[in-house]
């Protein structure tokens, strides 16, 4: 809970926010240890413990710090200065003893299994300790993200320098200081964003800077040990401002993983921290948006671990319902996206003719595995760019292969068709043997020779033979699947019923029963936008529902008004909002958990409201 920390934007755990104090501090922050004891600063440490002589002492000089600062300078309130390798009851027993009453903007010390009291912000003590050390600091930070409120700020001391700063950002911690900037000085040691470098080592300076600008590495050489430090420490500061500016934008962007991706790579211990936190599905998960407004970029192997990759994968085996068709053909992916927007997939759709719609399609691809034709527009899987070699390392070709492996398992067709090559053919053909299947290859040495399409052609139109089915049924669909991997299986059926009727061209198709409108398919993200009629339909289902106090909400639901969300409601996620006096629908912009405990900030932006007369 907190009064002066609100939440602004997400990416993930990553985010932008601001502490409202005397002057509004924006997150990701970079604290001037220098001026933690100074009355004038923002954020004044209070101290430790261990130089008072007894509690009231420590009381009285919070006190007369509050006093002289006011209520809009945040301190953090005097406490016992402990290594993380300390014994927790020890640690527990000491902070007992000198709990203090806090007014104010107040932050406090984290110690694991503490009860946790109001705060704005939370210091990860020792946090410097955990450099070198991945597995460490990332279960020290979940452990500690799991018992704070999800809209306090989050302190991590003395191990922010410019090369990890995106890394511990992309993790959720909010401030850094600059500590190791200054101490990194005085070693005549140069910080920047792709490592770290002994001046002596040096021909010139890599950087621009107001500090780098004046000089050269042998001028600097050549000074006095205090004003090289100087120049240094003013370099040093500026390369951590720089960068965590650019990770500010790169959250604006929603594009933080992308570029730690690359980042990581400096050290191996950034690297081994990425690796870690994605096997953290869980944590990672529940903070990232259902769809982006940007592309998303996988050039690396760690990116088919990512948790918009994952989720989508595993909605497929989890929700997603196929077609009523027993036909089921395998096409390669393109690089142009929708694939059916791309030259190879249109030949493959021309090829098919009349056949087409009593063929259920499905894309292999790296990195999201398969994906149904019903989905290609829901992101990620329009939203994707990959590196296209031809060559696919054994890791793609595993998880792909176990994609695919998994929905076979799950769903029987009568006869599979695969027209693909290369490491797709190689993929179809370990499915086929794990799970005992035939599939037909119709790929003469490549899928947009004439041969090829000519052989795909006759294939599925001698397998269709005879058979009848209406365009609306395949509109029907897609909006069913859709609906399915968005809110949970069996919600096509409640959104898209038999008797409703398809308006509107693809990809703008609007669900109508009578003439009230249910839904509406929105291209850009390729999920579905919600009517009124729509909520009253699926408020019977539980799912994706925000419950709210007495009152008519507009604009905005900000989270006090929050009763009880949904803990399956991600950012950007369609929610319904139900209430004593009005049923609303919106876009989350927070995590349905972080609604329910966050005590700040727009937990959904509303489109529609409707007053219970």
């Amino acid at each position: 809970m907190t009064r002066y920390f609100e939440v602004q934007q997400r990416d993930g755990a990553a985010r932008i926010g601001k502490l409202l104090l005397k002057e509004t501090i924006q997150t990701p922050f970079i604290l001037d240890t220098r001026s933690l004891s100074s009355p004038d600063s923002l954020i004044i440490d209070g101290g430790s413990l261990w130089k008072y002589s007894d509690l009231k002492e420590s009381k009285e000089y919070f006190q007369e710090i509050r006093k002289a600062a006011g209520e809009e300078v945040l301190i953090i309130l005097p406490h016992q200065d402990l290594t993380p390798d300390a014994p927790q009851d020890l640690a527990l027993k000491l902070a007992e003893r000198s709990e203090i009453e806090a007014t104010g903007a107040t932050g406090s010390i984290y110690i694991a299994g503490q009860k946790v009291k109001q705060a704005d912000l939370y210091v990860m003590e020792g946090a410097g300790c955990f450099e070198n050390n991945a597995r460490r600091i990332l279960n020290t930070l979940i452990e500690m993200k799991n018992e704070i409120a999800p809209d306090t700020a989050v302190y991590a001391p003395n191990i922010c320098t410019p090369e990890n700063l995106a890394m511990l950002a992309y993790l959720g911690i909010d401030i850094f200081d600059n500590t190791k900037a200054i101490v990194a000085a005085h070693k005549d040691i140069y910080l920047t964003a792709a490592g770290q470098f002994y001046l002596d080592s040096l021909a010139e300076l890599p950087c621009r800077c107001s500090a780098c600008s004046a000089t050269d590495a042998k001028g600097l050489m050549e000074m006095d040990k205090k004003s090289r430090a100087s120049i240094l420490e003013k370099h040093n500061i500026n390369a951590m401002e720089a960068e965590a500016a650019l990770v500010r934008e790169k959250i604006r962007l929603g594009m933080l993983r992308e570029y730690i991706e690359g980042q990581c790579r400096v050290r191996p211990w950034l690297t081994a921290l990425m690796r870690l936190v994605d096997a953290e599905y869980n944590y990672v998960e529940s903070r990232s948006p259902i769809a982006r407004n940007n592309g998303l970029i996988a050039t690396c192997g760690e990116s088919q671990n990512r948790a918009e990759i994952v989720r989508f994968a595993r909605r497929i085996q989890e929700r997603y319902t196929p077609p009523e068709k027993d036909i089921l053909l395998l096409l390669p992916c393109s690089a142009k996206k929708p694939y059916s927007t791309s030259n190879s997939h249109w030949r493959f759709i021309n090829a098919l003719g009349k056949s087409r719609k009593f063929v259920h399609e499905v894309i292999i691809t790296s990195p999201l595995g398969i994906v149904p034709r019903e989905l290609e527009l829901t992101y990620p899987a329009s939203h994707y760019d990959t590196t296209v070699t031809g060559y696919w390392d054994a890791e793609e070709k595993e998880w792909v292969a176990s994609c695919l492996e998994k929905y076979l398992s799950q769903h029987q067709y009568t006869s599979i068709v695969a027209h693909v090559e290369d490491a797709y053919r190689q993929i179809c053909e370990i499915v086929a043997e794990k799970l005992g299947i035939d599939i037909t290859y119709t790929s003469r040495g490549n899928v947009t020779s004439p041969e090829s399409l000519r052989n795909l052609s006759e294939t599925m139109s001698g397998l269709c033979t005879g058979r009848k089915r209406g365009h609306e049924q395949t509109q029907k669909d897609l909006m069913k699947a859709v609906a399915d991997y968005q809110f949970g299986k069996g919600c096509g059926q409640i959104l898209v019923p038999e008797e409703s009727t398809i308006k509107g061209p693809f990809p703008k198709h609007q669900v109508f029963v009578g003439k009230k409108q249910l839904t509406t398919l929105i291209p850009q993200y390729g999920t579905l936008a919600i009517t009124i009629e729509g909520v009253k339909a699926m408020m019977d289902q539980g799912k994706y529902i925000v419950k709210i106090d007495d009152f008519v909400p507009r604009g905005s639901l900000l989270a006090p008004g929050v009763v009880d969300a949904d803990p399956l409601i991600r950012p950007t996620d369609e929610v319904l909002i139900c209430g004593k006096n009005a049923i609303a629908v919106g876009r989350a912009v927070m995590s349905g958990d972080e609604m329910k405990k966050a005590t700040r900030g727009v937990a959904v932006d509303l489109r529609h409201v409707k007053k219970i007369e």
